[in-house]
């Protein structure tokens, strides 16, 4: 089923602010073979350079993946946002719903949306802990987690809250201006699982790079590869041949191309497009991270 495609981009997402990224990466993989390559602009990335790759530039058949999370959670709670009056039924209407209050935000930004009154209290700040960053309304403790998490966590990984807005490790901006692209990107790219797998063409898949990682042999505290032998070594792990260059990588570049490499070896597998806790409904509120068992 997966085997179909013929390459397999990475990108190592940011939510920085700026007019660019240092954060985003891409790397790819060709079906053939070979070692994986940066696909670099000669600029630096930017977030509305990466809808635009993917919106008019992507090469046949592609498999992306997209390391943020692709929806907020759902299933705990029953809603994105438990007492709220208004019900969002999906992913694309919460994307919809992101897009349209940043609408004014530059650069795909996100600010917007953390910064609303009505948002506000389900997320964690540099400054304030929601009342309805936990499920039960505490305000308290790790956040709530989608279903994927959990799946994630049992593999050996390190998840974080999408409703998490501090520290270095986290993952609400990157995911929330993620959510913007994915808005944009509607009727021109599926994204799996919240669309069906298309029997052909491309299609976008959210990724945890250190996923990839665990896989290459590396333990959660050391998933990140700042030199190109660290990197070699996991690629090799997966089967891949080596990278040219010698000496300090930063992680951004060297996690794009390892879970390129890592697309391509486990995108085959059709057991990795059936994890056992992904339900419609699920699919439908929440989507998953590919390779997530």
């Amino acid at each position: 089923m997966a085997s179909r495609f013929q390459h397999f981009l990475a990108i190592d997402w940011s939510g920085a602010k700026g007019p660019r990224q240092k954060g985003i990466a891409l790397g790819l993989a060709h079906a053939d073979g070979g070692p994986p390559v940066l696909v670099d602009p000669g600029r630096g990335w930017s977030r509305e350079d990466v809808l635009a790759l993917l919106r008019e530039d992507l090469p046949g058949d592609t498999l992306v993946g997209l390391d943020l999370g692709i929806a907020l959670p759902f299933a705990d709670c029953g809603a994105y946002f438990p007492g709220r009056d208004v019900l969002l039924p999906d992913a694309p209407a919460l994307w919809a719903l992101i897009d349209d209050i940043c609408a004014k935000d530059a650069n795909l930004g996100a600010q917007g949306f953390v910064d609303h009154p009505e948002f506000v209290p389900y997320f964690r700040n540099g400054s304030d802990t929601g009342i309805h960053f936990g499920c039960d309304g505490a305000g308290h403790g790790r956040g709530r987690f989608r279903v994927t998490e959990t799946a994630q966590a049992a593999m050996g990984c390190k998840p974080y809250s999408n409703f998490n807005l501090v520290g270095a490790a986290q993952v609400g901006k990157s995911s929330l201006t993620g959510m913007r692209m994915l808005h944009r990107l509607r009727g021109r790219l599926p994204v799996w699982p919240v669309d069906r797998l298309p029997e052909k063409g491309s299609a976008v898949v959210e990724i945890y790079t250190s996923l990839a990682a665990l896989e290459a042999g590396r333990s959660a505290s050391r998933a990140k590869m700042r030199t190109h032998e660290a990197l070699n070594e996991a690629l090799s792990a997966l089967g891949c041949p080596s990278v040219r260059g010698n000496g300090p990588i930063d992680d951004h570049s060297s996690d794009a191309l390892l879970t390129a490499a890592w697309l391509r070896k486990t995108a085959p597998d059709p057991h990795r497009w059936q994890p056992s806790g992904l339900t419609p409904a699920i699919a439908r509120t929440e989507g998953w991270t590919f390779g997530a068992l």
